[in-house]
């Protein structure tokens, strides 16, 4: 009996020793938590300015996610650089292609509804006369291909030729998409991205639900989860609240919208992107079933290409990654004129980052944030910061393109004062090999030309600051190979 009441005692001495620590460690660890947060913001604050200054980014709105908590959303920069308007947590944002990953949840609703089914082909839902002049071939392609862009269908036209002011006459979505709608591959075959094929969603869905595009999303996905000053279309006394974008060059974009909206449209705040990053916390939310969150995230297809250099495969309106430890990791960009958006969402442990910026000279710059917010996780870089490796790579290459113009024009200069050389452009000696010198510096300066008048250069976006370089870099070439062609050497021209 004694040595039971000594091993009671014991019991109770070891738990008032214990409790106080236990309750310190417990509180202690959500202070931590805090602190953590606090102490990366405090790294952001100092970096990003930074950042944004050496890539000429006018304003940036960010927000970070935590176990599918909302923990931080702030706002740097300029929403206006001409008249000084700061950028807050406020502004209502072109999300761009984002937009494709609500629109998602969108299709997956329809499907728990029972009204469409992923593995039907879309002629069951849209007739022949809603697109009468393309290829009834379209008619074949099922859901399922288009939420993973395996419908074969093209990119479709950007730029400022599909953008209108806002609130002016445009044509209806399927009006417009009667000249968008082709098939270049087979459906099923690979991989290829489609706004057609999301936006090809925006009219199953008006056909299906019975409402507009708008208004269905807004009823069954955006309010329900939270989104309340999100949209596919926005009134005139929220026009204000939108930023001007900036071309690469820092020329302003003032607002615009598309004809349709299920792949570009969206408007929303920073804290509504943030909100629709935790909603993918199984069991929580009652907008999607389990199941189809599973297949939103889940690979559908693999990605080749340039898109394979950033990630893996592609869900439903999601691209997916497994990072080096084995973690899953989903995330969209976004893309428009003047506008650059991102998210990087951790679906098991609920970790996220939203960035949302009125720049097209942003990607770079994603890349180094997300590379800061994967230390700060501790977690292996995701796909997009190869960005940064990229960068790198194509500024040696501009070296080298440099290095090569340098020598080729420094040579020939240096041959004509030293006489091997001689200006003769009209000289039949090595006629052959000067034509095809000459040929080369004529298409590189031919490829330049192409490359300005093109609405959208990918490599602008991609490499902002080093495109530019690498221009003058290739005109100086061309000034090589030409100059060399118009030159023969002294010696033969003597024979």
């Amino acid at each position: 009996m004694k040595s039971s009441n000594n091993l009671y005692l014991a019991w109770i001495l070891l738990v008032l020793l214990v409790y106080p620590h236990s309750v310190s460690l417990f509180g202690s660890t959500q202070s931590d938590a805090h602190q953590d947060v606090k102490i990366f913001v405090q790294r952001l604050d100092q970096r990003i300015p930074e950042e944004m200054e050496k890539y000429e980014i006018p304003g940036l709105c960010i927000a970070l996610v935590r176990n599918h908590q909302v923990v931080w959303t702030g706002a740097y920069g300029l929403a206006d650089r001409e008249q000084e308007i700061p950028m807050t947590t406020d502004a209502l944002c072109r999300v761009e292609s984002i937009s494709k990953s609500v629109t998602a949840w969108g299709v997956m609703k329809l499907v728990e509804k029972g009204l469409i089914r992923l593995e039907d082909p879309i002629g069951l839902y849209l007739k022949k006369t809603d697109f009468p002049e393309t290829d009834p071939d379209w008619r074949s392609v099922t859901i399922h291909q288009l939420l993973s862009h395996t419908a074969g269908f093209p990119l479709g036209s950007i730029g400022p030729d599909v953008e209108y002011p806002p609130f002016s006459k445009m044509p209806a979505p399927a009006e417009y998409l009667t000249s968008e709608i082709q098939g270049l591959h087979t459906p099923g075959q690979k991989f290829v991205y489609s706004n057609v094929g999301f936006n090809t969603l925006e009219i199953l869905i008006e056909k299906v639900s019975g409402q507009d595009f708008s208004s269905y999303m807004t009823a069954e996905i955006l309010l329900p989860l939270g989104m309340t000053r999100s949209g596919f279309t926005f009134s005139p006394e929220e026009l204000p609240e939108i930023p001007s974008g900036y071309e690469t060059d820092g020329t302003p974009v003032p607002p615009y919208v598309y004809p349709v909206h299920a792949s570009g449209g969206l408007m929303a705040p920073i804290d509504d992107i943030a909100r629709f990053l935790t909603a993918g916390k199984r069991g929580e939310q009652r907008v999607l079933d389990p199941e189809s969150l599973t297949k939103i995230f889940t690979s559908h297809t693999d990605v080749k290409g340039l898109y394979g250099f950033v990630s893996d495969g592609y869900g439903y309106g999601h691209f997916v990654e497994r990072l080096s430890d084995g973690r899953q990791a989903v995330w969209h960009g976004g893309q428009g004129h003047g506008w650059m958006t991102h998210f990087h969402l951790l679906p098991g442990s609920g970790d996220g980052i939203v960035l949302l910026t009125n720049s097209q000279r942003s990607w770079p710059f994603f890349g180094k944030v997300l590379l800061e917010w994967t230390r700060w996780l501790e977690i292996p870089p995701v796909g997009m910061s190869r960005i940064l490796t990229a960068s790198r790579v194509f500024l040696g290459v501009i070296i080298l393109i440099f290095l090569a113009a340098i020598f080729l024009i420094s040579f020939v200069i240096y041959g004509m004062i030293q006489e091997k050389y001689r200006f003769h452009p009209l000289s039949e000696k090595n006629c052959l090999k000067r034509l095809l010198s000459g040929l080369v510096g004529m298409a590189i300066l031919a490829l330049l030309l192409w490359a300005i008048k093109l609405p959208y250069f990918f490599l602008s976006s991609v490499f902002p600051a080093s495109t530019p370089l690498l221009g003058y870099g290739l005109l100086l070439l061309a000034v090589g190979f030409i100059l060399s062609s118009l030159c023969v050497a002294g010696n033969e021209e003597r024979d």
